[in-house]
């Protein structure tokens, strides 16, 4: 079901290509901005990677090919306002810019909301720590640290 309290959704792509990342990112990144885009949604892509298939003309609503830092991405968030960011699509890169956003309080500013993760699904994700206990929590054995 189409959510009306979102009208764009900003996806930033993982990057560089890098081994064991990108180029599966770019793919799954690629079919989400189609399958977004289907349901009516107007997106905009960034990505520092031009070779990239979801850089294509057509692909996005909007293709911005910047940097992937949290201040390039305050820049487009600024011009462009969209309602929404979906940073799983992106990788490592997507998640720890979402991380850095929302502690700089940029989405907050400007009222951008994470869609496909929380904040707190993330954190508990990233942090060892906190991933252990949320498996533990949950009653999944995890192994022992060293």
């Amino acid at each position: 079901m189409r959510r009306t309290d979102i009208h764009t959704i900003l996806v930033p792509g993982s990057g560089a290509i890098v081994i064991g990342q990108a180029a599966e990112f770019d793919y799954s990144g690629t079919q989400a901005v189609k399958a977004l885009r289907k349901e009516g949604y107007r997106v905009v892509l960034v990505n520092s990677n031009p070779a990239t298939i979801m850089t294509d003309p057509g692909i996005a609503d909007a293709t911005y090919i910047e940097p992937l830092t949290p201040e390039t991405l305050e820049a487009i968030i600024a011009q462009e306002r969209p309602d929404a960011m979906l940073p799983t699509v992106g990788g490592q890169t997507g998640l720890n810019l979402a991380l850095a956003l929302s502690e700089n309080g940029v989405l907050e500013k400007y009222g951008v909301r994470l869609i496909g993760a929380n904040l707190e699904a993330i954190r508990a994700a990233e942090d060892r720590l906190l991933f252990r206990e949320t498996m533990l929590k949950a009653g999944i054995p995890v192994p022992q640290g060293g």
